[in-house]
């Protein structure tokens, strides 16, 4: 249905847009990157089928895409909601990367979590051993071993995007409520953890696909530089919040290391400023920044 269209030879083909991510990515993402968004009921004209269940589709779909985008997985939420099984992150995953060789795709990007890392403090860098600790956190690490290892089996190009918390699909932003509590340690602070706009990380996306033919890493964080107060996110976004002492053993500060992705594409400190994560998350919920994009 898609094989063969020339207006559509380059696009990146995004897997899973309909999620909490994919509904800030679809309106950020940049006017002059061509890209075909998928979701399993094809709501706002996606294109719809079922990763698992309609292989053929799926190839289809991916005939002549420049790079590959997966956005498709099972959250901590949907295994509460309906009891799906976090092991099903491997097996979308398996099936895009399986699907993306068939069709001659471009590199398959997946996205992973930082939950990876597990309980770890400090800078992380893509080459610290993972100790994941969440369910979440160990279905992801289990879905980047075999995918990376299926690509490398099948002489595909895989990267597992480690992201940091999006502005907006986040805990606090998007899950703020009134009363809302947030851990101060004794100096004042509150928990850093590393942030990105979902307008950059777009941005990001797109240009790494754009370059998807460069030499990658099997494994990328992908985050704003540096980290931001969790407080500070908030009191940015005039949402009003409760400091509450810091429970023992609290990790203060947890950066993803973004030296590899700034090889890649270009980074600013102020990507991480918390006026400039509220204002772009601002900006997405008030429609598409394309014109062009329905």
């Amino acid at each position: 249905m898609i094989s063969g269209d020339p207006a559509k030879i380059g696009r990146t083909v995004l897997l899973g847009s309909s999620g909490r991510l994919g509904r800030l990515l679809r309106p950020a993402w940049p006017g002059g990157s061509p890209a075909l968004w998928h979701s399993r009921d094809g709501a706002d004209g996606r294109m719809a089928f079922d990763l698992l269940r309609d292989a053929a589709a799926l190839e289809a779909a991916l005939s002549d895409a420049g790079a590959v985008v997966c956005l498709s997985g099972i959250t901590p939420a949907q295994a509460a909601g309906d009891g799906a099984a976090m092991s099903l992150n491997t097996d979308l995953a398996l099936a895009v990367v399986r699907a993306a060789a068939r069709a001659g795709a471009g590199r398959v990007f997946l996205a992973s979590s930082a939950a990876v890392y597990g309980a770890a403090g400090g800078i992380l860098d893509e080459d610290r051993p993972c100790a994941p600790l969440s369910p979440y956190g160990k279905a992801k690490h289990a879905m980047e071993r075999a995918a990376v290892r299926l690509g490398h089996d099948l002489g595909h190009p895989v990267t597992a995007l480690r992201i940091g918390n999006v502005a907006g699909a986040d805990a606090i932003l998007a899950g703020w409520r009134s009363g809302m509590e947030i851990d101060r340690f004794p100096d004042g602070s509150t928990p850093r953890r590393s942030y990105i706009g979902p307008i950059t990380l777009a941005r990001v996306l797109a240009m790494l696909a754009r370059h998807s033919a460069r030499h990658m890493p099997a494994t990328l964080n992908v985050a704003a530089p540096g980290s931001v107060e969790m407080g500070a996110i908030l009191s940015a976004a005039d949402l009003p919040w409760t400091p509450r002492p810091a429970i023992a053993g609290a990790i203060p500060d947890v950066s993803l290391s973004t030296q590899r992705l700034a090889q890649l594409v270009p980074l600013a400190p102020e990507d991480s400023d918390p006026l400039n994560l509220v204002a772009e998350w601002r900006r997405v919920l008030n429609g598409p920044l394309n014109p062009r994009e329905p």
